[in-house]
């Protein structure tokens, strides 16, 4: 008797362990940490687009952008205004939060996404136009499209 009460009662701590490993699993999934510049309202904008769609977003003002870009090792030709880390990638430019989750999700061998440029119509760039463009995946194997919006 005393060994099944004690059996049962390691079997429920371990029960409860594996419920909250589940949720800090699922809980750093959505945080994200965002760098940007102090005066870039649009960056600001796509914070807010983060933040309605679910991710928990710790942002820092940065003076020397291109610094944190090199550190970090975002490509040149796929810069834009803020830069992010999710979980073990990043994220550059106005990436849609859906976007993001997908790759959280799927968890592809890249090191991360990116909207070069500051294309019209994209999270934070909403506006009276919007233009095309593609979320591109880089990494060790290059850059592929991973997602192409408003074609």
């Amino acid at each position: 008797m005393f060994i099944r009460k004690m059996v049962s009662t390691v079997l429920g701590l371990l029960m409860l362990a594996g419920g909250l490993f589940s949720a800090q699993l699922h809980a750093d999934s959505t945080d994200i940490v965002v760098y940007k510049s102090p005066t870039c309202g649009c960056c600001s904008a796509w914070i807010d687009h983060l933040k309605e769609s679910g991710f928990t977003v710790q942002s820092h003002d940065q003076q020397n952008m291109e610094q944190v870009k090199n550190q970090l090792g975002v490509p040149g030709n796929l810069r834009s205004c803020h830069t992010a880390k999710v979980g073990n990638y990043l994220v550059e430019g106005h990436v849609p939060a859906a976007t993001i989750k997908r790759m959280l999700s799927e968890q592809p061998d890249i090191q991360g996404l990116s909207v070069p440029g500051m294309p019209m119509g994209s999270p934070g760039m909403e506006g009276a136009r919007i233009d095309p463009y593609h979320v591109i995946a880089f990494g060790k194997d290059g850059l592929q499209i991973f997602e192409s919006k408003n074609q």
